[in-house]
């Protein structure tokens, strides 16, 4: 049902005739005037202590969050924690580290400044527009992704020169294939590092011990971050070398875990939550068809980091502190002082969690190049898609309400309160 929501209020609605992307924005106005007249986005939030967007990795996917991003501020609906993974990092600090009103302006900035529209964006445009579900946008994104790997992205990364390779000799060499120097420009350029560092969103980024393996969050809480923070979180091997930073060495977070979700919910001290998770994989797919389709799955399965079973693991897990809550209420006087119950004290949570879960859902002509298919036309397309799944969920103002503090968290995503798989 991709953007189907999106296709149906229009036809309704009195915004028809406008491109889709101006449609999908007109239309978020128009949903809000006609299903939100006895109060406003904003109200159904501010009963929450705090509002987190936690941000998946995904490479040229990420696009998708940041259209979720743009549905979201057209709402008023802003966070106070940020927290991301790879580009999800990157996403979050453009998010954290501009004004309000610069937001959605830094990361179309962002995206249009590293998939620029190629000389010849109109041919190809035309092309996807007489064969829009076709294999012919195979092609063309197997050719921008082949362009992408041989020359790089603009802003973003370059492949290292042949030189370095040959004067290394055989037995050392660099530790990536690309060079990442153009995206620490890029960051400085679009992000205001002091703005995050004075904290008013709450920021954390996903990275990897090299040495340990162990997974680390770069938090605004504990640390001061810049941009080799974000950089590290999306320092995926061998693409990219890691960075180092007070003489550690950091890679990709996502090697380890995609979706900083358990970050979040496990934060002290818990507070009425109310969590956007925006993921860039699907965890359910189908069995593949030939060596694309295969590579396709394998990278869906790896870096969707079992989506739905750990946001239902992370439900269980808050359901049993707030549980907690009610055993230690029932204890007799003389075993609520003693060693175990403050134990179980610590663990108890009596506070509401309401997850949110956006997950993009593949096109059909897809492959598993699509991490690194950065094409103009690919890009405004995730956007697009992120933009009318985030109208469509808007669509259940009720589905923002505070649920009961005792009776666990509460998850809602299209795909699953629609009965359909993704």
């Amino acid at each position: 049902m991709h953007g189907c929501f999106c296709v149906a209020v229009l036809n309704s609605g009195p915004i028809s005739g406008l491109p889709t992307e101006e449609r999908c924005l007109q239309s978020i106005d128009w949903l809000g005037k006609t299903q939100m007249r006895d109060g406003s986005f904003a109200d159904l939030i501010a009963p929450y202590d705090r509002v987190a967007l936690v941000l998946q990795g995904g490479g040229a996917l990420g696009a998708y969050q940041a259209g979720v991003v743009e549905g979201l501020f057209k709402h008023d609906i802003h966070p106070t924690w940020v927290a991301g993974v790879s580009i999800g990092s990157i996403n979050a600090a453009l998010i954290a580290g501009n004004p309000p009103e610069r937001r959605c302006a830094a990361l179309s900035e962002f995206w249009s400044r590293i998939a620029p529209p190629s000389p010849w964006e109109g041919a190809e445009a035309l092309w996807r527009r007489l064969d829009p579900d076709g294999p012919s946008i195979s092609v063309l994104n197997q050719w921008s992704a082949w362009r992408t790997a041989l020359s790089g992205q603009p802003g973003f990364f370059r492949p290292r020169p042949a030189v370095e390779w040959a004067a290394a000799g055989p037995f050392a060499g660099p530790t990536s294939f690309y060079d990442t120097a153009p995206l620490k420009k890029t960051l400085e350029d679009l992000i205001d590092f002091d703005r995050i560092n004075r904290g008013d969103i709450r920021l954390s980024l996903g990275a990897v011990d090299v040495l340990t393996g162990n997974s680390i969050y770069f938090d605004t809480e504990t640390h001061r971050i810049g941009p080799e923070h974000v950089m590290a979180s999306g320092a995926l091997p061998p693409g990219f070398a890691p960075v180092e930073i007070d003489g550690g060495y950091y890679w990709d977070g996502g090697l380890v875990s995609n979706t900083p979700l358990d970050h979040v919910l496990e934060d002290q001290p818990r507070r009425d939550t109310l969590v956007f998770q925006v993921d860039l994989w699907s965890a359910i797919g189908q069995v593949p068809r030939g060596m694309s389709e295969v590579l396709e799955r394998q990278k869906d399965i790896t870096y969707s980091s079992r989506t739905r079973f750990n946001t239902d693991k992370v439900t269980y897990e808050q359901t049993l502190r707030n549980q907690l809550v009610t055993l230690l209420d029932r204890l007799p006087e003389d075993l609520r002082d003693t060693p175990e119950a403050e134990a179980l004290r610590h663990a108890a949570c009596g506070a509401a969690v309401n997850i949110i879960h956006l997950i993009y859902r593949r096109k059909s002509y897809e492959r598993d190049s699509k991490d690194y298919e950065f094409s103009n036309a690919g890009m405004r397309e995730h956007w697009e898609s992120g933009l009318a799944d985030t109208l469509a969920t808007l669509a259940h103002p009720d589905w923002l309400a505070v649920p009961p503090r005792l009776g666990g968290p509460v998850t809602h995503d299209l795909l699953r309160d629609d009965g359909k798989p993704d």
